[in-house]
């Protein structure tokens, strides 16, 4: 019989380990074959915490498909055309399918609308996403440049957001974010979700502006399809 030798913290930084995976989520970013951007125009970054791990942009994949964009991850990412930029009163919606639910994962997993992108494909880009869960979740986060959040440790549950039936099946959900005023509402499904200041949104430590780029953010490990990404002016 084998007997381990060692110090009482290097026993006890072994028995952590895999309580602190458990608590990142327990799954690895994969790199998907054939990755990398194919739509004309568009530029993605992953984030930060992917990037220290070793990987890279080119691990997840951005094509067309006709005039549907098809998103496959890899290491979580925000994409976005520098062209598409919203300021003052807007709405930017996107209707997000995940044809088979968790097909990569062993988890559901978020995917949203990002506006409010500055200095994008920099380290100091700043930018806000409201992303949701085929579990009847969603997230309200941001970089600014580091990460903050404006919606609860892991979220939300709320009746508006779509469950799949379960892994495999279909779940769709339409998301809109909306800059009015003094306020940024998120909307899923047609129905109001999350309202947040302005004021708790924009200064030290989060958004330069709520005018910016927009986009789209994914979570690692996850594969949808986006349909009729437009802005409206309000």
């Amino acid at each position: 019989m084998r007997r381990l030798h060692g110090s009482p913290l290097l026993i006890a930084a072994v028995v952590l380990v895999p309580r602190f995976v458990a608590a990142q989520g327990g799954e690895a970013s994969r790199a998907v074959a054939g990755g990398g951007i194919s739509v004309p125009g568009w530029m993605g970054q992953i984030d930060p915490n992917e990037a220290s791990r070793g990987q890279v942009l080119a691990n997840s994949k951005l094509t067309a498909e006709g005039k549907d964009l098809h998103v496959t991850t890899g290491p979580a990412v925000a994409y976005w055309n520098p062209a598409m930029k919203a300021a003052g009163n807007y709405t930017v919606k996107a209707t997000f399918t995940e044809s088979k639910y968790m097909n990569l994962n062993s988890h559901p997993h978020p995917y949203g609308i990002m506006i409010a992108g500055n200095d994008m494909g920099t380290p100091q880009q700043t930018y806000l996403y409201c992303a949701a869960y085929g579990n009847g979740m969603f997230i309200v986060r941001g970089f600014g440049p580091a990460p903050f959040r404006m919606n609860g440790g892991e979220g939300e549950a709320n009746a508006a957001v779509h469950k799949a039936a379960g892994p495999g099946q279909p779940v769709t959900q339409e998301i809109a974010v909306s800059v009015k005023g003094d306020k940024v509402d998120c909307a899923i499904n047609g129905t109001v979700v999350g309202t947040y200041d302005k004021s708790a949104l924009v200064g030290a430590g989060k958004l330069k502006s709520t005018d910016g780029t927009f986009g789209i953010r994914f979570s690692h490990n996850t594969e949808a399809t986006v349909s009729g990404l437009t802005m409206t002016k309000q």
